[in-house]
């Protein structure tokens, strides 16, 4: 029989979560994620959930007979998706600012494999309470293929012991 939850919120730290501040990131670490292979089921949902249509991901015959490719395509806002899902740190002290040099560099197909390096690129102090820091996703595919490259802007809190 489970009892009643008697702890402070704050008393148990939060699974899947991070807590760095602006002082603790590193410039030029760099990290991997676990890989994920991408299924056609999938695939075909995030094709109907963002209404995207195109022969290239949505049609088997007209990708086997006209398609560049002969086979569907994964769609890249689908690879960008999950390539940044991997490496996300969820830190409760980091807000997204934007991305810049978004590129999708070659084909996903569906039964791919991917995962994502994140690198870290730099930091600068801009506003009042929050800095600045990027980093880089490269998502490679199966034995390492860039497929994807972008970089992902965020604000960060600075430590409390800052000005």
């Amino acid at each position: 029989m489970a009892e009643n939850f008697n702890y402070k919120e704050s008393d148990l730290p939060v699974f899947n979560t991070e807590t760095w501040k602006y002082d603790e990131f590193e410039v030029g670490k760099k990290v991997r994620s676990i890989r994920r292979t991408i299924s056609e089921g999938e695939a075909m949902l995030f094709n109907s959930l963002v209404m995207d249509n195109h022969p290239y991901v949505a049609d088997q015959i007209f990708a086997e007979e006209d398609g560049l490719f002969g086979k569907r395509l994964v769609a890249g806002a689908m690879v960008f998706s999950y390539g940044l899902g991997l490496m996300a740190h969820n830190n409760v002290h980091t807000f997204s600012y934007g991305y810049d040099k978004l590129r999708f560099i070659k084909p996903v197909f569906i039964g791919d494999t991917i995962f994502t390096v994140r690198t870290h690129l730099s930091k600068e102090r801009k506003y009042e309470k929050m800095g600045l820091i990027r980093v880089s996703y490269e998502v490679y595919k199966n034995e390492g293929e860039l497929v994807l490259y972008c970089e992902h802007i965020q604000t960060v809190k600075y430590n409390e012991t800052e000005d």
